[in-house]
């Protein structure tokens, strides 16, 4: 797989994450954008997990907040911009939460 495939494919579920950060050790030199796209795709994974698990414990307690589940289509939006920063080949961070994760996550180094 060539390294625009694995940019896109660590955006791609947790199984496809896990397939590019394998495939990713493979690659010879060290790709710095699969790297990125690794940091980015794994840090929106964490964020969508815990606030699903937030939005969704707010929700059964108190109902009348139903409309928080629109959040999730936020974090949809923002998983879209990922997949194209990772088409077009470019090291930019998604938006509003995406420098947390640009130094972090140091075993994907």
């Amino acid at each position: 797989m060539n390294k625009k495939n694995l940019s896109i494919l660590s955006y791609i579920t947790i199984i496809g994450w896990i397939v590019a950060f394998v495939k990713s050790k493979d690659l010879n030199p060290k790709s710095d954008l699969v790297t990125y796209h690794l940091k980015q795709g794994l840090g929106i994974f964490l964020v969508s997990f815990a606030v699903n698990i937030i939005l969704s414990i707010i929700v059964m307690t108190v109902t009348s907040l139903y409309f928080l589940n629109y959040i999730g289509y936020a974090i949809f939006i923002l998983w879209i911009f990922g997949i194209i920063n990772a088409v077009n080949q470019q090291k930019k961070p998604i938006p509003i939460i995406g420098k947390m994760f640009e130094n972090q996550f140091g075993f994907i180094n």
